[in-house]
């Protein structure tokens, strides 16, 4: 059984970086064909994907997010990390990570709570 589970901060200060990790069990994020997606939730809208990083380790970015956005991987720890850089209030959501694969999103951690704020 895959399990995935988001780690970080709850509160961030407007203009400072976010960085979360999604730490990955039951299964390896470098296995063929699997990408690794990071996707939110703000206060009463729907779900935005923001990125991925695939198991060759190549990343895609939402077009609207690149130029904030970076997502890297740990293999040792089977893990992956998007960080989030020059925050507002407007990134104030619940971050999922999550596992794609050929059945489509497969996989959810629980989400993690981020709040910008001062």
């Amino acid at each position: 059984q895959v399990q995935l589970q988001e780690s970080g901060p709850g509160l961030v200060l407007p203009s400072q970086s976010l960085s979360l990790t999604c730490t990955v069990s039951g299964g390896s994020i470098t296995t063929d064909y699997y990408f690794w997606n990071w996707i939110r939730q703000p206060p009463g809208k729907g779900l935005e994907w923001m990125g991925a990083i695939a198991y060759s380790g190549s990343a895609d970015y939402s077009p609207s997010l690149k130029s904030r956005t970076s997502i890297s991987r740990d293999t040792s720890k089977n893990q992956f990390t998007l960080q989030l850089s020059s925050v507002t209030p407007e990134d104030t959501a619940i971050y999922y990570c999550v596992r794609e694969g050929h059945t489509g999103l497969d996989y959810w951690g629980q989400g993690t709570q981020v709040t910008v704020s001062s």
